[in-house]
Order: structure tokens, then sequence, then C-alpha cells
């Protein structure tokens, strides 16, 4: 992610908006889903070749 620079006489606000109920029962629900695919993500790859010499 890369810095933003402001440019000279220009200052940026952000508006800060309250997550509603709905927003924040969906946001939570796609959080667990990808927790979820990223398990498994990671179990698929910590197999290892175990081949004997």
């Amino acid at each position: 992610m890369g810095l933003i620079r402001e440019p000279k006489n220009v200052d940026f606000y952000v508006i800060d908006k309250p997550w509603t109920t709905e927003e924040r029962r969906e946001f939570s629900a796609f959080i667990k889903l990808r927790k979820a695919q990223l398990k498994r993500r990671k179990k698929k790859s910590v197999k290892t070749n175990t081949t004997d010499k």
C-alpha cells in the first residue's frame, strides 16, 4: 500500500459513518467464510515430500 501525499493547499477529510447491524452481520459472515477458506488452503500446502533416500 502506498502513501498518498496531499497536494499543497488541499486537505482530505474522511467522514466516518457507523455501520448498520445488517452491514456488521454481512461483514462478520464474510470474515468467517474467508478464514475457513484460508484454513483449508494452509492444510493443503503443509504437506511435505517424505521420500526415503
